[in-house]
């Protein structure tokens, strides 16, 4: 009696782009199937069936006009792919049972129709394939096996001809043994760190939608075998998905077809797939806890992540928010709560489901409320329940917050006024400061206008020491000037030129600059006009450029910035002295220079 490996029946089709070596590469649909059977036993072939296919998309590359010798006008006749698929099932199954057998065996010429094809095309238009699209043979294998020292088997043209003929010429008396296999679905698992895992078997996925599950990516990659456990979510900083993935093919075979399709959608969005390393992945998968891995043993379970938990949630909380209509794997055996080293809650939580009825049913309860919160619920995997368990695991229990910025010692000889009524002169400030105005140092008094070159309501002030600094600050702070209460603040002559080079000063500290931009030549003055003001003769006389700078007339830079300071605000920061004269500062022309380049060092390197 002959067996089903006597019963070949030889399958060959082609896109409506790229086709051979690269067939399937493009993500253009199939058009063209050909089939034929083989009967080993008695050494016949049956008659070649020839279907085409109408594609969602009738469009032709001129390289699939000239191989197949196709017209758009006969693809518009054609049927769908769905119903010819149907077609072929119904004609191989009714000649196969003509023979007196009751299976066959499928041969490819190659895996690249089978896997980056049908099970691709199939998987988006959401099409149940025949059984026999799971097995298969592919022949160049099956000849080299047979042939192990002859040369490369050049690829077979589209001449089916040439296809259907090859088994009885290659393989008469041959049983075939090497068949290939295509997953029915995802195998999720844990992974140990202590695993070797190939780089030739890894790929980084780009561009991932947020909400991808580890189903999803295995559905992207639909005829590509992944290995158990292989699918690894990426998370940011704050324990959310980055939308990227590391996934872990069972050969390196499968990880080269995979990076055939860079740039294919998932839904909407095109994935970017690049080559990564074993490492990678079981820096993101891997995991040595104990508790993980007897959680994550049980088979075949669909993993739901909690997200936003009360800290004085209980396991039986969990259970009676998921409610009888999903329960959880095991009852409480099923749920996995996330802790910090010390023992205390995160608010996170994995749980297990037996079906994907069940999860769906969990997942209704997104942003339902327990307690006093609102609960997030997600689609997660055994490399995401690993990649959080080890950051949380890891994290210290005090936490260290960077060190603050470096700044000289200096003395705080210095005012500023916040708040000033954008109408004040510096007679004005003169008669706020009141008996101080004898404290102040000659050319001290600045005044910060914004890059409009309007003032801004503050000012600095120059104090003779920081102890009538600290005077003035308990005396004036919060005093009326005109209509408006003026704050104000104790500081020291480099923070001063900090603010003047565009930076903050707040109780917290310095903050840099708004804006980092590359060094750029000065612009122009032109915009800000030279004013001009009556002062009183004792003004005028006591308050000159300022002293800061070295004493010269202010005039509109005409070099670039000091090669030193790789960055400073994009506009300049203009300030108004007592001669009325608008000044702008940039690094290499500063008040006192030298403190702010330090300054500036400092945060170049945070």
């Amino acid at each position: 009696m002959a067996s089903h490996s006597d019963t070949l029946v030889v399958f060959f089709g082609a896109t409506a782009g790229a086709n051979g070596g690269k067939l399937g590469s493009d993500e253009r649909e199939i058009i063209l199937l050909v089939w034929q059977i083989v009967d080993l036993h008695e050494k016949k072939v049956g008659k070649i069936q020839q279907r085409l296919i109408k594609p969602d998309t009738i469009e032709l590359t001129d390289q699939c006009k000239e191989e197949t010798g196709l017209s758009v006008e006969e693809l518009c006749k054609a049927e769908p792919l769905d119903t010819v698929l149907q077609q072929f099932q119904q004609a191989v199954s009714a000649e196969v049972k003509a023979l007196g057998r009751s299976s066959y065996t499928l041969c490819v010429d190659g895996p690249l129709l089978i896997r980056q094809a049908i099970h691709p095309e199939a998987s988006k238009k959401n099409l149940v394939l025949p059984e026999c699209f799971y097995s298969f043979v592919d022949l160049k294998r099956e000849f080299h096996k047979c042939c192990p020292n002859a040369g490369p088997v050049k690829d077979l043209t589209l001449c089916a001809s040439v296809i259907i003929k090859q088994p009885l010429c290659l393989f008469p008396d041959h049983k075939f043994s090497l068949f290939e296999t295509v997953k029915y679905k995802f195998e999720s698992g844990a992974c140990s760190k202590t695993e070797a895992v190939d780089s030739e078997t890894v790929i980084r996925a780009r561009g991932l939608p947020w909400q991808s599950s580890d189903q999803d990516i295995a559905r992207f990659f639909k005829g590509l075998n992944i290995a158990k456990g292989g699918v690894a979510l990426c998370l940011n900083t704050q324990g959310r998905r980055n939308g990227e993935a590391l996934v872990r093919f069972i050969n390196s075979e499968h990880r080269d077809m995979a990076l055939e399709r860079h740039k294919h959608h998932m839904g909407s969005r095109y994935i970017e797939v690049y080559k990564a390393t074993g490492e990678e992945f079981l820096k993101i998968a891997g995991g040595t806890s104990n508790e993980v891995a007897q959680f994550l043993s049980k088979e075949n379970q669909v993993i739901i992540r909690m997200r936003g938990l009360p800290f004085t949630a209980t396991q039986q909380d969990v259970l009676g928010f998921l409610g009888p209509e999903s329960p959880v794997t095991d009852g409480t055996e099923g749920l996995l709560f996330v802790k910090y080293p010390d023992g205390r809650p995160t608010g996170d939580a994995f749980v297990l489901f037996a079906c994907e009825e069940y999860a769906q049913n969990a997942l209704k309860k997104h942003k339902q409320i327990l307690g006093k919160r609102y609960i997030e619920l997600f689609r997660s995997t055994a490399a995401e329940v690993q990649q959080v368990l080890n950051r949380y695991m890891s994290t210290p229990l005090i936490s260290t917050l960077p060190p603050p910025p470096m700044v000289p010692v200096s003395t705080r000889d210095c005012v500023r006024l916040r708040g000033l009524p954008y109408t004040a002169a510096i007679e004005d400030i003169l008669e706020f400061m009141g008996e101080h105005t004898i404290d102040i140092k000659p050319h001290g008094v600045h005044m910060v206008l914004n890059q409009q070159g309007r003032p801004s309501g503050d000012a600095f002030i120059q104090m003779k020491s920081a102890d009538r600094a600290f005077m003035v600050t308990q005396k004036c702070h919060k005093k009326m000037m005109k209509d408006r209460y003026v704050e104000v603040f104790q500081c020291s002559a480099e923070e001063m030129s900090f603010v003047l080079m565009g930076g903050t000063l707040n109780r917290s500290g310095l903050s840099p600059p708004p804006c980092k931009l590359p060094c750029l030549s000065p612009p122009t003055y032109a915009a800000f006009p030279a004013q001009t003001a009556m002062l009183s003769t004792e003004a005028a006389a006591l308050y000159q450029p300022p002293l800061l700078a070295t004493p010269r007339t202010p005039q509109p830079p005409t070099h670039s910035p000091a090669p030193t300071l790789t960055y400073y605000s994009p506009q300049p920061q203009l300030y108004m002295n007592m001669n009325m004269n608008y000044t702008a500062y940039y690094p290499s022309e500063c008040l006192n220079a030298d403190s702010v380049k330090v300054l500036y060092k400092s945060y170049r390197k945070s």
